[in-house]
């Protein structure tokens, strides 16, 4: 990374020793836990650090181009790292400011999880940086689908987008992520509705360290998902239910990843405007009023009538 300290998987080790391990031990059994990890280890199977790119996905699509032209097996999990982008968009092609001081990550998965279990990646990713920015101090929340605020202001963004091989058909899922961290300053457009955490806690932080902060909080959140899937298996249907595996759990037939979801948005009972591209687009007010079990969205009209929608965005009214 820039500053001077390059990625290791040894790096994310620790961090699951030392932090992460004690964290989850407070609410989930110590064999759990290591289901858990070890269903996420492959996150960061791979770590590939830039100065700089054009763009994260770009640069995912060309790996997965020459491993299956070499007749390879593309390494799932791989993350590429970069201090700068310089071509970088969001969804509906919008730019998508990364300059240096920001923490910009893409990382590939050859999508191996059931439809249902897929759904929830953006959201999987979504937790995991909200779990980073709070244990870094910041009273941070989640925005629907995966935006991540603190104080109001967007602090943290991801973008998942799925590539399906030429020549092997394997279906692979990319995930960007960006975090502004050191970075205080940003365009016109978007002054006065980002905010980075060098502006809120008025210091610099390492990025490696967040890095590996970041990775071993979504090997824990990937691993959730290859956890319950696995669990929803040996049930023979049906969402697994928790069995005891989390103490204090309230929704015992709730999806684990669901739960830590619900815990850190900042949605429900607000009134918000939707729309697939909400800013060019919006179609109508609504009150959030929960999530479904595939992470859905539940509206409710004036009329009293509920929608569920699983893609597309939200503003905030009040």
């Amino acid at each position: 990374m820039n500053d001077s300290k390059k990625l290791s998987s040894e790096d994310i080790q620790r961090i699951i020793t030392e932090e992460e391990i004690p964290i989850r031990r407070k609410t989930f059994a110590p064999d759990v836990i290591h289901a858990i990890f070890r269903y996420g280890a492959i996150v960061g199977s791979v770590i590939e650090h830039h100065e700089q790119i054009p763009r994260g996905m770009d640069r995912a699509r060309e790996l997965i181009q020459r491993t299956e032209e070499a007749h390879l097996s593309f390494p799932s999990g791989t993350v590429i790292l970069a201090d700068e982008m310089v071509q970088s968009k969001g969804r509906f092609k919008r730019s998508w400011h990364a300059p240096r001081g920001g923490l910009w990550m893409t990382l590939v998965m050859v999508n191996t999880l059931l439809p249902e279990s897929n759904l929830l990646v953006p959201m999987a990713a979504g937790v995991a940086c909200c779990e980073v920015l709070r244990d870094y101090g910041m009273t941070a929340h989640l925005k629907w689908v995966n935006d991540v605020l603190a104080d109001g202001k967007k602090i943290s963004g991801i973008l998942t987008e799925t590539f399906t091989g030429s020549r092997s058909g394997e279906e692979y899922v990319l995930v960007g992520i960006g975090i502004n961290v050191n970075n205080p300053e940003f365009p016109a457009e978007i002054t006065g509705h980002a905010t980075s955490l060098k502006s809120c806690l008025n210091r610099e932080f390492s990025l490696a360290e967040m890095a590996a902060h970041l990775l071993a909080k979504l090997r824990w959140n990937i691993g959730l998902l290859y956890y319950e899937e696995a669990r929803h298996l040996e049930d023979h249907g049906g969402i697994a239910k928790s069995h005891g595996t989390r103490a204090g759990s309230t929704h015992e037939d709730e999806h684990l990843l669901l739960e830590s979801y619900k815990e850190l948005a900042d949605i429900f009972n607000r009134r918000v405007l939707y729309g697939f591209d909400v800013r060019e687009n919006p179609q109508f007010e609504a009150k959030v009023v929960g999530l479904d079990s595939s992470g859905g969205l539940i509206l409710e009209l004036d009329d009293g009538a509920r929608v569920v929608r699983h893609s597309g965005e939200i503003l905030y009214l009040d």
